[in-house]
């Protein structure tokens, strides 16, 4: 009995292992250099989506018609040449030193910008006569916002003050918050560009070489996939991630995306893997999204477009965010669904699994909003740790624990087993 005992702990230890190291296997290769962060620069995206299908096809896990994409089109500014700062003789580190803002249009030109306290830019009339000075200056013909040391309250207030200022003149935006990037949809009249104010130099030259290139009716792709459950069943469950991340700023600096959303898209891919050989009572569908960090357009994109009727989707987890979980995972729209939260709850606590399953309540943050605008009650589920990086080009492989995938992969697979009793 003894020996039975522990044949099956080492199955069961060995099988956690494969999955595991699977995991790190898809992780590592969507945040490799080869595909670009993810985004539309090369085309990052788009290989992304061709990998993951052929890692479906090989599962076993097939479509649900003829192909496992479902193509929409979006608009994207992209930055996929220079990328240069410099400030009299030194060049600045894109990612590290400086960051162009999202939405800021390509440039090449000599800047001498004129330093704006946070005091002035709090003081309209101030600000005005400011900017009309620069304007019609021949020392001047930029704005440097040092908007360094500011407080939360005070950078809220003027959040929006570089790039509405940037239809007029090119800003130099100097922050000493910690740097993150999204993905802009228009492109400002003049050159917005954000320096750490450790790097900033005022009163002196600067060099800016900046391509952009705004790309209306951009393609990208869902990728969905479907497991029939072993008898007819009118009960889905539906596991989604989003794989797209921010991309390349310039020819050299790529964002990896990591734990935001790699780490995510891998474990959809094992969830995939895991009920393929344990078929399960209900059906099983996989979505992985493009165009998240656009404006989660790919989920909009689905609810408007479904390719599986809406009505039919049981419960939907989104999952984002996986790398961790050293401190527990958060739902979103906990409070929405409190049964379904309670159950998570029951499940964590009976199999001693997180050290938390933390309560938040609605959000438009990922893709699971949308299905919750149309009816289709949903959980985005993310892991909390001391990893910190976050749009930033920090978020790679390496920062990732996966501590925690085993326990949080065990919650989900019970959640839906119970749920669809």
């Amino acid at each position: 009995m003894r020996n039975i005992f522990l044949l099956s702990t080492l199955f069961i230890h060995l099988i956690s292992f494969g999955q595991i190291e699977e995991v790190k296997r898809i992780t590592q290769t969507l945040c490799s250099s080869e595909f670009h962060g993810r985004g539309y620069v090369n085309r990052g995206d788009s290989i992304a989506s061709e990998f993951l299908a052929a890692e479906f096809q090989k599962l076993g896990v097939k479509p649900i018609k003829k192909s496992y994409f479902q193509g929409f089109k979006h608009t994207v500014n992209t930055f996929p040449g220079a990328m240069l700062v410099r400030i009299d003789q030194t060049v600045l580190i894109p990612g590290t030193d400086f960051m162009v803002d999202p939405s800021s249009c390509g440039d090449k030109r000599v800047l001498n910008p004129k330093r704006i306290s946070i005091e002035t830019a709090l003081d309209t009339d101030k600000l005005i006569a400011e900017i009309k000075s620069v304007i019609n200056s021949s020392l001047y013909n930029s704005v440097a916002f040092d908007f360094a040391g500011a407080s939360a309250d005070t950078l809220k207030k003027l959040r929006s003050l570089p790039e509405e200022v940037a239809g007029l003149l090119p800003v130099i935006h100097v922050t000493s918050e910690k740097f993150t990037w999204s993905v802009g949809h228009e492109q400002t009249k003049f050159p917005l560009i954000l320096i750490r104010d450790t790097a900033m130099q005022f009163d002196k030259e600067m060099h800016i070489a900046i391509e952009a290139k705004l790309i209306e009716n951009y393609g990208s792709r869902n990728v969905i996939a479907y497991l029939p459950a072993k008898k007819k069943s009118k009960k889905t469950i539906v596991y989604t991630a989003h794989y797209d991340h921010l991309g390349r700023m310039g020819t050299n600096t790529y964002f990896p995306g990591a734990n935001d959303n790699a780490s995510g898209t891998a474990m959809l891919l094992s969830m995939a893997a895991y009920f393929k050989k344990n078929p399960v009572d209900y059906n099983v569908l996989f979505i992985a999204f493009a165009g998240e960090e656009a404006g989660i357009v790919g989920s909009k994109h689905f609810v408007e477009n479904p390719t599986f009727k809406l009505k039919k989707m049981s419960f939907l987890l989104n999952l984002d965010i996986m790398g961790s979980g050293e401190e527990g995972v958060t739902v979103v729209n906990a409070t929405l669904f409190e049964k379904q939260f309670a159950l998570l709850q029951e499940i964590n606590k009976e199999k001693q699994l997180l050290a938390q399953v933390k309560s938040r309540g609605p959000a438009a943050n990922s893709d699971h909003y949308w299905f919750t605008q149309f009816n289709v009650p949903a959980f985005f589920i993310y892991t909390m740790g001391p990893n910190k990086h976050y749009h930033d080009i920090f978020d790679t492989y390496e920062e990732l624990s996966f501590v925690e995938y085993q326990d949080i992969t065990t919650m989900l697979v019970e959640f839906g087993k119970r749920f669809t009793k």
